[in-house]
């Protein structure tokens, strides 16, 4: 049964990018995307499927696919030509980004950008004989200035990401650049990132004649371009024609949903019914050709469940389209939206145990079909051994809180260990946030696995927040122990980013903790040091997230959150699979758990804050299972290439059980 859900083959997971729709309605194009093992990259694929069903066309290849510097997909763009014979999309080929034309027929597909230097972005005229795009500082220019730094040394300032190996120590791109700070937070951006941008046209009539300087085109329409009303803007979506817009702003309960006439002369009409009032609004778009406004509300209560919703602005009714167990989206990001004609829509959709697939759904009844499923085989295996349930709960305080949770059968009676992953859980599950624990896989082995979402009104004190979300650990320990569905005395817990503090939050502080896992590193006196030289705008944000100033400044506070200050409260094992542009940040506190045997470390080089190469996931995913096996069911894989592994992790037991005597006796 284990094999049936084998790590890989949720690594392998086919996704979707956002679908688009053509101008008729009658199509939809999209681009899917796979791991490769082998070749440690994804394999991409652009489709046409036609809505009326039957198996989709493959047009072309996707490319590398893009990422930001946390390592996120970036959403692919494409563009139908208003005849319906092309798509145009920008793709990564052979180490430059163009603009891609393919037939909408599977007849072929061209790169009509040749431009020294990589597309930023790109429109089609609205006559599509014309293709306008933008650049920045070109290839060469790039790799000479890396080079130069290179030669004469790297000036740190500032902008220097000095946690990290500073020459081509990233993949950005797909290839390995220097970085440098953007302006949000801890973001990279290639060297000369900043060049601005040189807008150039092409004209398709004539490709071979090469593009012209021009002007950038009108931007379009963004959240902060909104002025006046009350509130602030965080949403907006244009009618085809321009002549009406909707606005989402933020609301002291949930988001408030508007439409305003595009012109001065209209007033704003703020929608009032009960189903867009007080609702969690996470994306908004006109039906096209209609008065009716299309909004998707993401429910906290329901575990991130989607419901996607109409309001008519002339008549003020408000109706429900579509409610779904899981996402019914764009893809995997919860704000992303589905492809809308006048009479359907074309959406991914995905539950917490039921992969990625692409769905035509009715705008007027509601009725969906699956157009296109490649994830089938897995989703019937996962449905028959480990299918996943909803959970809801609340904590001493009365805060709900909810989760999935892959059950594992109990084994000679006995019920199994729990393993949690906390931060986010919304859609396909594959291991929680940042994709690093194999949650069906772990329950398939015998462990049960549930990944918690955190609270929808998130504490703004940080010891606040971690200790509301560790009672809510504690509470669904105590539910589920008093069901008999787990053992309380074997729980494993592991995180990314802010799960990553969770987790080791909960090993300082609870007992309830039997080993963990963190993806990486949180708040000591190294990430201080390494952050404080961007200067204020690392000082602002450390005491805006965590109300911390410098270690001498807030010394106290800095007591409570640093892991280096609590080393000794630190007893359960841990294992740490971290990136190495952020494993220097962690030093101060991981040392001394190696040290003491209560620490395992792994570095994976090149990787950015949520590590993408199939590779790299596949070994994250199967030592996690592993980690969890050999400390919650006292179970080693007797694969020969992993005898060194359990050496160490034996050890570590043994020095354990060492420091729990000591301890003891100590008490005494």
């Amino acid at each position: 049964m284990a094999a049936d859900v084998a790590p890989r083959r949720l690594l392998e997971v086919v996704d979707f990018g956002a679908p688009v729709m053509s101008s008729d309605g009658s199509r939809v194009a999209f681009r899917v995307e796979q791991a490769s093992v082998e070749r440690n990259t994804y394999d991409t694929t652009w489709y046409v499927q036609s809505m009326t069903g039957g198996p989709p066309r493959r047009v072309a290849d996707g490319g590398v696919p893009l990422r930001d510097s946390a390592g996120n997909p970036v959403p692919p763009d494409a563009t139908w030509s208003q005849d319906g014979r092309w798509i145009y999309y920008r793709a990564l080929h052979d180490g430059r980004i163009d603009v891609w034309r393919a037939a909408a027929d599977g007849a072929g597909s061209q790169a009509l950008t040749h431009d020294p230097a990589d597309v930023r972005a790109f429109v089609l005229g609205q006559d599509g004989a014309t293709l306008t795009y933008s650049v920045g500082a070109t290839r060469v220019e790039v790799v000479s200035a890396e080079q130069r730094e290179y030669d004469i040394g790297i000036r740190v300032d500032a902008s220097v990401p000095v946690g990290q190996p500073l020459f081509r120590s990233g993949l950005l791109e797909g290839r390995p650049a220097t970085q440098r700070y953007g302006g949000v937070w801890f973001d990279r951006g290639g060297l000369l990132a900043t060049v601005p941008d040189r807008w150039k046209t092409l004209d398709l009539r004539q490709p071979d004649g090469g593009a012209v300087p021009a002007q950038a085109p009108a931007a379009r329409l963004a959240a902060e371009d909104v002025e006046g009303g009350e509130g602030v803007p965080t949403g907006v979506a244009e009618e085809r024609d321009g002549a009406r817009i909707a606005v989402l702003r933020r609301a002291a309960v949930g988001v408030a949903l508007s439409m305003r006439p595009r012109s001065d002369a209209g007033r704003e009409v703020l929608c009032q019914a009960e189903l867009c009032t007080g609702r969690a609004i996470t994306s908004v778009q006109w039906r096209p050709d209609s008065d009716e406004i299309l909004f998707t509300v993401t429910d906290p209560l329901e575990g991130l469940a989607q419901s996607i919703f109409a309001w008519n602005v002339v008549s003020d009714a408000v109706r429900e389209v579509v409610a779904a167990r899981g996402l019914v989206s764009g893809g995997r990001d919860s704000r992303s939206q589905c492809a809308a004609s006048t009479g359907t829509l074309a959406c991914v959709t995905s539950e917490a145990d039921r992969p990625p697939r692409l769905e035509r759904i009715d705008l007027e009844t509601g009725e969906r079909h699956v157009l296109f499923e490649p994830n089938l085989a897995l989703a019937q295996d996962i449905a028959a051994h480990t299918p996943a349930v909803l959970l809801r709960w609340t904590d001493a305080e009365g805060d709900v809180f909810t989760g999935q949770l892959f059950a594992a059968p109990r084994r000679d009676g006995r019920p199994p260990p729990l393993f949690i992953a906390y931060y986010t859980c919304p859609g396909f599950l594959r291991g929680g946030m940042g994709d690093e624990w194999p949650l069906a896989s772990l329950a398939a082995h015998g462990i049960s696995a549930l990944c918690i979402n955190q609270h929808h009104e998130r504490l703004q004190d940080r010891v606040a927040l971690y200790n509301q979300t560790l009672g809510a650990v504690e509470a669904v320990i105590d539910l589920l122990a008093a069901q008999g569905a787990i053992d309380p005395e074997r729980i494993g817990m592991g995180g990314l980013s802010l799960g990553s503090a969770i987790t080791l939050w909960a090993a300082m502080h609870s007992e309830r903790i039997s080993a963990v896992s963190v993806a990486s590193p949180v708040v000591s006196s190294n990430y201080y040091l390494m952050g404080s030289l961007k200067g204020d705008a690392f000082t602002a944000g450390l005491h805006g997230i965590w109300q911390l100033g410098a270690p001498d400044e807030t010394p106290e506070r800095w007591a409570q959150l640093s892991p280096a200050l609590n080393i000794n409260r630190i007893r359960a094992p841990v294992l740490m699979q971290i990136p190495e542009q952020e494993y220097l940040y962690a030093l101060d506190y991981t040392i001394p758990l190696l040290r003491k045997q209560r620490a395992d470390l792994y570095v994976f080089p090149n990787e950015p804050h949520q590590k993408f190469q199939p590779r790299h996931k596949l070994a994250v995913y199967e030592r996690n299972l592993d980690w969890f096996r050999f400390w919650l069911l006292d179970e080693e894989d007797d694969a020969p290439g992993k005898a060194a592994q359990y050496a160490i992790w034996r050890g570590m037991r043994e020095a354990q059980g060492r420091a729990h005597v000591a301890h003891r006796s100590t008490d005494r």
